[in-house]
């Protein structure tokens, strides 16, 4: 069995708030549980007190009622705590003290904070504003916002009296944002005066004016004047500046306590097969999660300082303003990660002192590329933990995480997505971390990797990531699906009464997971099934490859692989080169994952969340429309991909 990378010191185990709990659930509930892996089958064998356990331990706020869940053998079905009352927000403000609750900066050097008590009273002024407006529970509150601590704001203010937020960041074009916000009809939208990125500033209210004309159920625009501390109102309809909008009267919160599974956030899919899915989160499934991820999993404490770089437009937004519900510090960050330079990231840890900093993979694989060796330049003293999502994390970027960071920290991948608001794999304090690997399967999640034929795989044995058991955070439906029907078709079509999640991984024999792409962007050369990043992997561990995508191209009856790449400045694809991508992915995959054709691009398409689109890219190739280029971020990338000589 392969050495871990890195294992928890016995302080680190028991100070962790995992081991408070696993002492709680043996004492309580279940004597054999004495580490993770007892701990995770009580928590799918004993489905009801594992949940159950896990509301007192958070200290879930609102009134649990008798019953865990009902219907637990219907997926979807099932009912959790279905008696349940309570309120999100509530739970996210109970700290009400001097420590900092959220701290900002920006890439131009602005920079603010606000304390638990601060941030509390900001709330009840716009909570007030929106209940005297008419915004009551089930309405919708709509941002079009960057990271700020106004935004966190808002949504807390909107969801303590029961309405549902739904969020895009800035960068969305319009027809981006109407196809998302148009579905759902919010009463009232929330909207910056202009944004930063990369040193450039953007106007937002010029889109913002035609995003008021195409969706007519907006009856109030509020402005954060933010880049643009006066901006001009006169061309926009019923708005007014935040500042004006909130009541300053008010100091309380009147918190409406509405059952479990009552709305408190609409996420979008990528839509880039078609217009995004409305897929609506509830209020206590949420909470639970979170509280169960972050807490346990992630091992947050109130001296913790929480950063995870994200936009308003992808679930890690979410997940990071939870952090509030652990008493912790959230950082914001509005601009980009490698602005001034590629160590922004680690100034912003030492500035601060930041003990948990999240990330996608492909920053730290531009990190490498970069060259950055933080653990030379920056001190980093304050970090315990990296958290990695949005794509699979390689092999080799645990090398360098390890290698160039720092070499005593948990270096936790994660997986889940915006399906669940939440993640079926994720990092755990008490466990060691493998290369390649996530740590483990998350408590609770019935974690299965699937065969074709429905049966489950082995250890080892690579498949479709699925889930056969009800979890609390299963979207509530999908906006405006009304028979369901829709929501059936993305989960449950493949295997009955399973959710198919649509990963290509497999479980390792340490208990942890390794994920290789997409299932739908899954390559089938002869009929063999192929993981996309397990390409990537190698052809980006070349010194001239900066980033890579890879494509299935049907062709003489079979399938053949495609791969197209982006180099370092001044450097042209040439048959040397591409004979040794051929022969790094011969050498370390199989012969299956050579690709047929290597293509020099100068762009790779991505959606405004930074993931690669590899549907879009193979629609591209094989002259099918592109439905929704309003959901990329670079939609004129697209156009490098046409009518390309070599795939004639």
């Amino acid at each position: 069995m392969t050495k871990p990378l890195w294992s928890p010191g016995t302080l680190r185990v028991q100070q962790a708030n995992i081991t408070r709990f696993i002492k709680l659930v043996q004492l309580e509930r279940d004597p054999g549980v004495t580490d993770y892996a007892s701990l995770y089958r009580f928590s799918i064998d004993s489905p009801k007190a594992f949940w159950r356990a896990l509301w007192e331990f958070g200290g879930v706020i609102g009134e649990a009622g008798n019953r865990t869940v009902e219907d637990f053998d219907r997926m979807p079905g099932a009912r959790w705590f279905p008696d349940a009352q309570l309120n999100f927000a509530e739970n996210m403000l109970r700290y009400r003290d001097g420590r900092e609750a959220l701290v900002f900066r920006s890439e131009t050097g602005l920079n603010s904070s606000l304390t638990y008590q601060q941030l509390y009273r900001q709330v009840a002024a716009v909570a007030a504003s929106l209940r005297a407006m008419g915004v009551g529970p089930g309405d919708r509150v709509a941002g079009y916002l960057p990271n700020l601590p106004e935004t966190i704001v808002a949504m807390l203010a909107a969801t303590s009296i029961g309405a549902i937020w739904s969020s895009c960041s800035p960068d969305f074009g319009i027809n981006g944002v109407v196809d998302r916000l148009g579905q759902i009809a919010p009463k009232v939208l929330f909207c910056a005066a202009a944004y930063t990125y990369n040193g450039k500033q953007h106007d937002c209210l010029a889109k913002v004016r035609e995003i008021q004309q195409r969706i007519k159920s907006i009856q109030k625009l509020v402005v954060i004047p933010y880049v643009d501390p006066n901006p001009a109102l006169g061309s926009l309809e019923n708005a007014e500046l935040l500042a004006s909008f909130g009541d300053p009267d008010a100091t309380e919160i009147e918190f409406a306590r509405l059952p479990f599974d009552h709305p408190v956030y609409i996420l979008y899919s990528s839509g880039t097969t078609g217009v995004p899915k409305c897929i609506t989160h509830g209020a206590g499934g949420t909470l639970l999660q979170h509280t169960k991820e972050l807490l346990l999993h992630t091992d947050l404490k109130r001296s913790d300082r929480f950063f995870y770089y994200t936009t308003c437009g992808w679930m890690m937004w979410n997940w990071l303003a939870s952090g509030l519900l652990t008493g912790a510090t959230v950082v914001l960050y509005e601009g980009s990660p490698f602005y001034p330079g590629p160590e922004a990231m680690f100034d912003l840890v030492d500035e601060l002192e930041i003990s948990i900093l999240g990330t996608g993979a492909k920053a730290i694989s531009a990190w490498q590329k970069a060259g950055v060796k933080a653990r030379d330049t920056h001190s980093l003293a304050s970090l315990k933990t990296i958290l990695s999502t949005g794509s699979p994390l390689v092999p080799e970027s645990f090398d360098y995480v390890y290698a160039d960071i720092k070499a005593d920290l948990c270096l936790s991948s994660i997986a889940g997505g915006t399906d669940i608001v939440s993640c079926f794999v994720l990092g755990c304090p008490i466990l060691p971390v493998y290369r390649g690997e996530i740590q483990c399967l998350g408590l609770g999640m019935a974690v299965e990797i699937c065969r074709d034929d429905g049966s489950y795989a082995d250890v080892n044995e690579t498949g479709e990531l699925c889930c056969r058991l009800p979890f609390p955070s299963m979207p509530v439906c999908f906006w405006g699906d009304e028979d369901g029907s829709k929501y059936h078709a993305a989960y449950f079509e493949q295997y009955p009464n399973i959710w198919a999640h649509g990963d290509f991984a497999r479980i390792t024999e340490h208990g942890g997971l390794i994920i290789f792409g997409r299932s739908d962007a899954t390559l089938n050369p002869g009929g063999v099934r192929i993981g996309t990043a397990e390409i990537y992997r190698q052809v980006e561990s070349l010194d001239e490859v900066i980033e890579s995508i890879c494509v299935g191209q049907d062709w003489d009856d079979d399938v053949r692989v495609v791969l197209f790449v982006v180099l370092r400045n001044g450097l042209k694809l040439d048959e040397d080169l591409a004979a040794r991508m051929r022969k790094v992915v011969r050498d370390n995959a199989t012969p299956r994952h050579v690709p047929a054709v290597i293509i020099q691009v100068s762009d790779i398409p991505r959606t405004v969340s930074g993931k690669i689109v590899e549907l879009a890219v193979r629609n591209v190739i094989h002259g099918k429309p592109v439905k929704n280029i309003d959901a990329l971020a670079n939609p004129e990338a697209l156009n490098l991909y046409k009518n390309l000589q070599e795939l004639q």
